[in-house]
Parts: C-alpha cells; sequence; structure tokens
C-alpha cells in the first residue's frame, strides 16, 4: 500500500541519511518515478524533505525531523530486532512487511537505546543457513503468489482451493477449510480440514492456490501449539509406519535425523555414541536410511531389520570376496 511505502521511506531517509532516488527504488521495490512521486506527495503532506543535486546528491531529511517511541526497554527492543532474523516471516511471505516494520522499531527508539539495541543485535545469529560442517540448513522456496494466496484464506477464515501434489499421487486440486500456518526447520504447512477430517500440507507441495469467497468452517478460536502435537502424535504412530532403536555416531547424527520422520527421544551412550528411538515410514524406509550409515550406525531393534541388514552386507562380501 501507498501510505505503509511513504512511511517506510521517511524510516529509510531518517536512518540512512541522505539516498537517491535509484537507493530507495531497490530498498522498496518500487520504479524510480514512483519514488519521485512519492517524495512530491511527502513534500505536500508537510514532511521536510528535499532534493540536493549533483554527484553525491539525493533526497534527506531535515535533521530535526524525529518520531519517538516510548515505553520500550533495551531487552524489548533487542527482541523485536532478534526476531527479525527469523525464517518463518520469509517462508510464510512476510519477509519485506518484517523488515519494514523492523525499520520502524529501530527509527522509533531514542538515540541511545536505539544504538545500544543495533550493536546488542549484531552479536546474536539465529538460524543461520549453514551448519559446522557446511551443510546448508533445508529451507524450503515457495512461490511468494502461492503463499499470500493460503495467507489470505487463513487470515480471512475463507475456504481455499489447492493444487496439491503429495508423495506419489498425481497432484489433484482440493477445496479446505483452513486453520493455521506451522514452520518446523524451515519447512512450512498448512493445518486444515477437509470434509471434517484434519489435515495438514506441506506448503512445498502446493502447486497452485484459490483463496474463495465461501466461509471456511472452523472454530473461532485455536490452539494451534496443541493442533500440531496432536496431528504430529497422529503421523508418528499410523500407517506402516516402524520405530527403530539406533546407535549412531555424533558425526552422522544430522543425516539419520534428516532421513526420519521423528525422533522420540535420545541419549548418549558411554562411549560417546548417541541412542536414538526414530520413526521411519516403513520398512524399506528403513532399511535404507541405516545402510547409507554404513559402519557409522547400529541397528539394535528390531531384530527383523538387524537381520535384513546382515543379509544385504553377507551379499555384497559374496559378490566381492571372490576375485573375477
Amino acid at each position: 500500500m501507498r501510505a505503509d511505502r511513504l512511511v517506510s521511506l521517511v524510516l529509510l531517509l531518517r536512518r540512512r541519511g541522505r539516498m537517491t532516488a535509484d537507493t530507495l527504488a531497490r530498498e522498496l521495490e518500487v520504479s524510480t518515478r514512483t519514488v519521485l512521486r512519492d517524495m512530491e506527495a511527502l513534500s505536500a503532506a508537510g514532511v521536510p524533505v528535499y532534493a540536493e543535486r549533483g554527484r553525491h546528491g539525493g533526497f534527506a531529511l531535515l535533521p530535526d525531523f524525529q518520531t519517538a517511541l516510548t515505553g520500550l526497554n533495551r531487552d524489548e527492543a533487542l527482541a523485536l530486532l532478534v526476531a527479525g532474523s527469523r525464517r518463518g516471516a520469509q517462508l510464510f511471505g512476510l519477509g519485506t512487511a518484517l523488515a519494514s516494520a523492523m525499520l520502524k522499531v529501530v527509527d522509533a527508539l531514542p538515540d541511545g537505546l536505539r544504538d545500544n539495541a543495533a550493536d546488542a543485535a549484531q552479536r546474536l545469529l539465529i538460524d543461520p543457513e549453514t551448519d559446522l560442517l557446511s551443510r546448508r540448513v533445508a529451507a524450503e522456496e515457495v512461490p511468494d503468489a502461492i503463499v499470500a494466496e493460503v495467507r489470505r484464506a487463513v487470515f480471512a477464515g475463507h475456504k481455499l482451493r489447492i493444487h496439491y501434489a503429495a508423495v506419489d499421487q498425481t497432484p489433484k486440486w482440493r477445496t479446505v477449510d483452513p486453520i493455521g500456518l506451522v514452520t518446523v526447520r524451515g519447512q512450512g504447512y498448512l493445518l486444515a480440514t477437509r470434509s471434517g477430517a484434519d489435515r495438514t500440507y506441506r506448503l512445498s507441495r502446493i502447486l497452485a492456490a484459490e483463496e474463495l469467497d465461501e466461509p471456511a468452517q472452523r472454530p473461532d478460536r485455536v490452539d494451534l501449539d496443541r493442533a500440531w502435537q496432536e496431528r504430529n502424535t497422529r503421523f508418528r504412530t499410523g500407517g506402516d509406519q516402524v520405530a527403530v532403536l539406533v546407535r549412531v555416531d555424533p558425526a552422522r547424527r544430522e543425516e539419520l535425523v534428516g532421513t526420519a520422520l521423528a525422533v522420540c527421544d535420545e541419549e548418549a551412550d558411554a562411549d560417546g555414541w548417541l541412542r536414538l528411538n526414530v520413526i521411519f515410514q516403513d520398512s524399506r524406509h528403513a532399511e535404507w536410511a541405516l545402510w547409507q550409515l554404513a559402519t557409522n550406525a547400529e541397528a539394535l531393534a528390531p531384530q527383523w531389520l538387524r537381520t535384513s541388514l546382515r543379509n544385504r552386507a553377507a551379499a555384497i562380501v559374496n559378490r566381492y570376496g571372490v576375485p573375477s
């Protein structure tokens, strides 16, 4: 909206000082012509903005123009700034809005508190893109148009029509009643009901979405955390899923966890290895996951999995045991 953009313009100039029209256009993701029109609108509204021509010119505000926000202490301001680094806003298509909000918070703080909180925020890193082994943390990419349509339906309480690609199935259209959005380790999910039954849809598997005018059939209030826990429990205990007790070298833990559906509990053995109870989709999934880890993991139970892995290893030995 233009009003939000005008506020962002003022705050950018307050925070950074003189800026060119091209730089402002890139920051706000609009054209230079739009920035020039917005500057005229600000000037007409009485905002003390002026233009300086020349090589080092640009737009600026008169030095005595400022805003004030009271009631925030240092830790509260720091919490807001740190929140701006979380991935949920990006995943749900709110990255630009979050950046704008953080700009407003920083600008409105008193000078001393602003510098203090901004410096402290630079010393905290939340959810980096890679871990200590330089492995990229998996984060899903969901088209902005799709996530925006889903988000609008969730907030408006309208039914939602989605073209969904379930695993190993042909994509098909579904009409659902959206309840809420959840993000877990960089993956986004839509919690909904369909014909009264609970459904959970992964955002990255939604190929298209359309908000409908019809009101969604859902309760006015929802405990999203409880709903997620209940669905998570049903997911882990349903279908042909199998539970496996496994010992794993700590260096390969993330690889194991990344292939499993869930980790129920975990503890360290005396030798430094980790003992985990993990859930796999089915027996083939469990055997494949443990085979990938070779001697860096050991399935302790169930016995059929140990037998299957031993037979597979014996077949490999027989194949390569005699020189060709």
